[in-house]
């Protein structure tokens, strides 16, 4: 958490009420406005209560800032480093970012400091020349909704030419893959990047076909969570992009709800494992079957 101790969205949109505070007193309303706009829906369980209380000690009671300027984050050296690490990762290098600042700077962290679990040892060869010349050739498709020629082979081995027109990148965390979502035809395909031999972008006259819309299977899980070790606002930020709903119970305990696409289900297994004690799935009951199998393999690995 040591980026997003300083720069996550909490502490920007604390910044934005900050730097309003400076100006002139702010109200309530004007406080939960801003956290309504920039950040989560469950952000005011503890950004209002934070601020209004004093836990902070930003914030005096007539909603004057106890600032005398508006707040400036620069990067600290800790963060140049985090992100110099980040930056080492073959998969952030596909989308060609650069940053110019980090020059000299020692990464925190390298590949080889760590080893993950639950997840596939195939995954895509980020590496190769081929592969990423094929992805820059893919996001600019999917960038500016242009038309793709892709050569690929199919399951069984056979060569197959198509044109297809992209609408997102999609990654799997579980199989360490990238896959392209569009329409070829009148249907919706999903190709996995590595099976790409070349593709390019299409230069002849193309009318992409009407296509109907095919919603994706959602489910809901339902877990209780008991905030220890900052376990709240972890969960918040890891499924920050999940269609959710938090509540509190009492104390230090919250029921979450969260929706997720059925493909992505061992996926999901997966992420909310990695909370260990501080989650509790309560259902449905084919996904607490989900964790209790998943238990009993990593038990029996153990044994």
């Amino acid at each position: 958490m040591i980026f997003n101790e300083i720069y996550s969205t909490y502490f920007n949109v604390v910044a934005k009420i900050l730097r309003k505070a400076v100006e002139k007193p702010i109200t309530i309303n004007e406080l939960r406005c801003i956290v309504n706009e920039y950040a989560y829906g469950e952000s005011m369980l503890q950004l209002e209560p934070m601020l209004k209380e004093g836990k902070w000690q930003l914030l005096q009671e007539d909603g004057t800032s106890v600032l005398n300027h508006a707040p400036n984050m620069p990067l600290t050296l800790l963060q140049k480093r985090w992100l110099k690490a980040v930056a080492g990762d073959t998969r952030i290098r596909l989308f060609d970012n650069s940053w110019p600042e980090l020059e000299g700077v020692e990464p925190l962290f390298n590949l080889t400091d760590y080893h993950v679990f639950d997840k596939y040892n195939d995954g895509d060869p980020y590496d190769d020349a081929i592969y990423r010349e094929n992805f820059q050739t893919i996001l600019k498709a999917v960038r500016g909704q242009k038309l793709l020629q892709v050569r690929m082979c199919s399951n069984k081995g056979n060569p197959v030419t198509m044109l297809i027109l992209p609408q997102r990148l999609e990654y799997s965390e579980k199989d360490d893959k990238f896959r392209l979502l569009g329409q070829v035809g009148n249907h919706e395909n999903t190709i996995n990047i590595a099976r790409i031999k070349h593709c390019e972008l299409w230069q002849g006259a193309f009318t992409p076909p009407q296509l109907e819309p095919q919603l994706t299977e959602q489910a809901t899980v339902v877990f209780e969570l008991e905030d220890r070790r900052n376990a709240l606002e972890r969960v918040l930020l890891h499924f920050a992009h999940f269609q959710k709903v938090t509540e509190r119970l009492a104390g230090e305990r919250y029921r979450c709800s969260i929706t997720y696409a059925v493909a992505d289900e061992k996926e999901m297994v997966i992420r909310i494992l990695s909370f260990g004690p501080m989650v509790k799935v309560i259902a449905p009951d084919n996904f607490v079957n989900l964790i209790k199998e998943r238990l009993l393999k990593q038990k029996s690995c153990g044994l």
